[in-house]
């Protein structure tokens, strides 16, 4: 049992019963020791390749919660059935009564001066269980090998928060580029829209300037034929 100043957990290590083509789930139980409501929060180095349920809650005082980890099945066996994933479970001491919904990012931010207990633990690929044998054996062969929890030292980045179902997005580390990177394409499309509306007001404007042109032009000449007109006339009825 990994044991913390606020929640045991157990087991130690998240072993999956490994099987192709099938979604494997095991599960975590949070046991809080203390007398405060405890926030956790469950991250993962694979968030696509695992879902977590509840991947947030809140352990009561002195009570217990279940955490349903699942694997999506997988296509492949690995060749040395060995797996580099692992995740990351925090917690940190919440306001009284708190549930669910009062649980934010900010809680979970060690920058920001809160005590945040963190157990990081690994992932282990095991035998799925044998039908029993109508012989028995004289050893316990293909027995799971010893759970263990390593907190050691991991980088904290490498973990991101584990879905609660398969295809869930889940949260970025950082997406301060992305929203400079959508400001900066909103602000180039309004400049567009405003050039294009200026490029149509001066089209219209040389079109109105043409119909203009055309209509001055016209009148003069209605002008010089009638100048014409009344000339020839004249000079006929002198003749």
């Amino acid at each position: 049992m990994s044991t913390g100043e606020l929640l045991n957990i157990e087991p130690q290590e998240l072993q999956f019963p490994f099987e192709l083509k099938k979604q494997i789930s095991c599960s975590l139980q949070l046991s809080n020791k203390t007398d405060d409501f405890v926030a956790f929060k469950v991250k993962t180095t694979n968030p696509k390749k695992y879902c977590v349920r509840p991947n947030t809650g809140v352990v009561l005082p002195r009570s217990t919660c279940d955490v349903i980890v699942t694997m999506q099945a997988q296509k492949e066996k690995p060749s040395d059935m060995q797996c580099k994933d692992k995740f990351l479970l925090q917690s940190v001491v919440a306001s009284p009564g708190a549930t669910t919904k009062d649980i934010t990012p900010e809680m979970f931010n060690k920058e920001s001066g809160h005590n945040v207990e963190e157990c990081k633990l690994k992932v282990n690929y095991v035998d799925p269980p044998r039908p029993p044998s109508p012989v028995r054996e004289g050893s316990e062969e293909g027995s799971s090998p010893r759970a263990s929890v390593d907190n050691g030292n991991f980088n904290d980045s490498e973990f991101k928060a584990a879905p609660r179902a398969f295809g869930e997005r889940h949260e970025p580390q950082d997406n301060s580029e992305a929203k400079t990177l959508i400001v900066k394409l909103t602000d180039e499309r309004n400049s567009a829209i405003q050039q294009n509306n200026r490029l149509q007001q001066e089209l219209d404007l040389l079109r109105r300037e043409a119909n203009t042109s055309r209509g001055g032009i016209a009148f003069i000449y209605v002008v010089i034929v009638g100048l014409i007109g009344i000339i020839l006339g004249y000079i006929l009825k002198k003749t």
